[in-house]
Parts: C-alpha cells; structure tokens; sequence
C-alpha cells in the first residue's frame, strides 16, 4: 500500500507499521502487544442510501450509517485501535453485530491531519468558487397504482429493523434479482439523461416514479421510514439521501442518483454521480476516482474473500489521489429484504466475515475533497459535508459465485 511520507518535525505515529498491522489482519487480527487503545463503541444507524427515519436516527437505501469516529490515536500506537462491538442506533429490538472487531490504525493522528490539510487545501478552492447548497420546495409524495406489490414497510411510520441473516439466493431468486436490478440500472441511466442546466431534481424524481411505476414496480425509497420521494438526488456537498425538490441544477453541479426498485418481491439497487454541463477538472478528478474505487473493490470480490478487503481496496485508492472516504455510510446485503448484513464497510477496517457463493450486497464508496465527516440537515435525511467539499458516490448490487462477482445493476 502506499502511505503518506512523513512531514518534517511530525510524530510517524506508527506509520511505518501500517503494513504489519494489515498483513497480520489478513491473517486473523492484529497480535497481542500492547500497541492498541480501546475506543468507544460507534452508534450505527440502520438504512439504506435514502433517508433516515425519526431525524436521522435511521438512513434509508443503500448506506447503513456509521455515526461515532474512531478516537484518536496516540504516537506510540503502532498496530491498530481496538473497539467493542458497535451498537445499533434507531432499531427497536434490534441488537446486531454485537462481535468484538479490530480497526486498523489508519487514521493515526499525524497521518489524519497531514490527509485533512492535503484534502483541505485543493476543497477550498473549490467551495469559494460555488454558493453552498440551498434547499427548495418539496412537493407531495407521487401515487402508486393499486395493482403494484408494495414492500412490507410502507405505510409503518417507522422503517423496518435490519434483517441479521445473510440473503442467500438459489436460481429461481436470482432471476428475480437480475429482473430488478436491471430495471433499476435502465431507470439510472434514463435519470442520468435528465441531467442538465435548469432541470430540477423533482423533475427527475417526477420521470424516475413514472418509469418505475409503468413497469410495474415500485419505487423502494417511497415511504420507507416516512422518505416522501420515489429516488434520492444528493448534488455537490449532499454526500447521499439528499430529497429532490424544486431547486434547478447549475451548470457545473455534480449530481448522485440513487434508484432502487421493489420488482416481484426483491430490491434492486444502483446509483452514480453524473455531471451537469461544464464541470470543472477537479470535480471530475472526484467522480472518475469514486467510480474506480467502486470497481477495484468488485473486483477483489469472490467466494471466501475477507469482507475487509472491500475497505482497504477503497481506501488505498482514495488515497492515492488524495481524497477522503467517507466512513459514516456503509454497504448493506439486499434482496427480498431492503437491506440486511453483512455491512460492507468502505474505510479500512477489521471486521470479521467472508464473502459467500449466492449472495448479494452493494458496495457504495463515497468520496470526499475534503473533511470525511457530515452533517445532518434538519429534514432528518440529507447528510452533507461539514466543510462543504464536493462529494461522489457510486453503487452497485452484486452477486458473489466462486470465482468473482457479477455485477447485477450493470447497464
């Protein structure tokens, strides 16, 4: 992996066994010696990549949200920062991942702050030269025919608890995967076309209901926890679950859609950054970098394969471009269920868990320029950068087999 030279007059902070910690992780966890702290156990919000449900409490669609950081480490941690299993945040009755997990020492205090001053310094620029993101009007949720199978959570005032059991498919299952997740990458692509100067993104959402509804499916986000839209549009800072609403993308936006459909029983789900007219060098620099860091953690996908290799995949590349992962929003298992485990965590990371033949989850990196750390808006769904970097993010729905991955949502 590559590491960040050290800066003269700063504390390495363990960096030079950054490679040590990862190897021996690789082989089970990082050895007995002292060199790690335990930290404080991270609330988890539960959902998907489309809202939170009770102001924020739960996101919905296609990210679970990871709420607490890791603590700061100290210059003589050398391995890794040792954490007891997280809890669950805005789950009724729920009481999942309760397993004892190893995080590596990635973000060390000397290498974190070198990395925010790096992101820091090539955002600013870039914040200057836009006004920060301003919110419109939302308008009412759209109608669904009464012929279209709704999901079990609408109409619940709260969104369902994360299902703990891994979503294995046979190969009936797996055609109604592939059906879903299809009609979900041709809706994404339409969207993407709607992606100019001047249209609003309830415009979008307006044509996305449509489409989803005349191929008799029904748009997953509607009504999940209260979520009042049929997709989720998150432009510039929005990192994800950003409402659609009456205010006109601008010429040099970056916008991510994220489209899931509920089609015979199963979810499909996808989204992607797309960009709208003349966009500059370096927002384009984000958006190509996230979408690679998707796919080089696909491609590390297969049966057996540690789930943690998804992380470091990510995080290794981010890096090597200079940018930030947003370690607050995690990957989810989908299927007949919106979303269950296994979490797919994109930083780097030690939590225990292979990869199964059959099974299906998304891988859902989002990238900052800037500070990897958000806020919420007082809508309870919308999560932004605190420093208003511009953000990207990319997903896909995958099937694990014995040899690889195959991507469902491919268009």
């Amino acid at each position: 992996m590559n590491r960040p030279k050290k800066r003269s007059g700063e504390a390495n902070d363990g960096a030079a066994d950054l490679r040590t910690a990862e190897e021996a992780n690789e082989l089970g966890g990082v050895p007995d010696d002292g060199t790690h702290v335990r930290g404080r156990p991270p609330a988890v919000a539960v959902g998907d990549d489309h809202g939170a449900v009770g102001g924020g409490e739960c996101v919905l669609g296609a990210t679970l949200s990871v709420v607490a950081g890791l603590t700061s480490a100290t210059a003589t941690l050398t391995s890794a920062l040792h954490r007891p299993p997280p809890s669950v945040s805005g789950v009724r009755g729920k009481s999942c991942l309760q397993k004892p997990f190893l995080v590596q020492a990635k973000r060390l205090e000397g290498l974190e702050k070198a990395n925010t001053r790096s992101r820091g310094k090539q955002s600013l620029e870039q914040v200057k030269k836009r006004a920060p993101l301003i919110r419109g009007t939302v308008s009412p949720p759209l109608p669904v025919p009464g012929h279209i199978t709704q999901p079990p959570y609408v109409g619940k005032k709260d969104a369902p608890e994360i299902a703990s059991e891994i979503q294995m498919h046979d190969r009936v299952s797996i055609v109604h995967m592939k059906a879903a997740c299809e009609l979900a990458a041709r809706v994404l692509e339409y969207a993407g076309t709607l992606v100019k100067p001047s249209v609003t993104t309830d415009e979008i959402d307006k044509a996305v209901h449509k489409m989803i509804i005349d191929a008799g499916a029904y748009p997953s986000p509607l009504g999940y926890g209260g979520f009042p839209k049929s997709v989720c549009t998150s432009v510039n800072e929005c990192i994800c679950h950003g409402i659609p609403d009456s205010r006109e993308l601008q010429d040099g936006d970056i916008i991510n859609i994220d489209v899931t459909v509920y089609l015979n029983g199963y979810h499909g789900d996808t989204s992607k950054t797309f960009l709208c007219g003349e966009v500059d060098e370096a927002s384009k620099r984000l958006v190509k970098v996230t979408e690679e860091c998707m796919l080089r953690a696909i491609s590390a996908c297969k049966h057996g394969t540690s789930l943690k290799k998804i992380g470091r995949r990510i995080s290794e590349h981010a890096e090597r471009h200079g940018f930030g992962v947003v370690d607050r929003f995690v990957g989810h298992g989908v299927g007949r269920i919106f979303h269950s485990e296994p979490m797919i965590y994109h930083q780097r990371n030690n939590m225990p868990g292979q990869m199964v033949e059959g099974q299906t989850f998304t891988i859902e990196p989002a990238l900052s320029m800037g500070s990897i750390d958000c806020d919420m808006w007082d809508d309870g769904w919308t999560a932004v950068t605190t420093d208003g970097s511009l953000a990207a993010q990319f997903e896909h729905t995958i099937l694990i087999t014995k040899t690889g991955a195959e991507i469902l949502t491919k268009c």
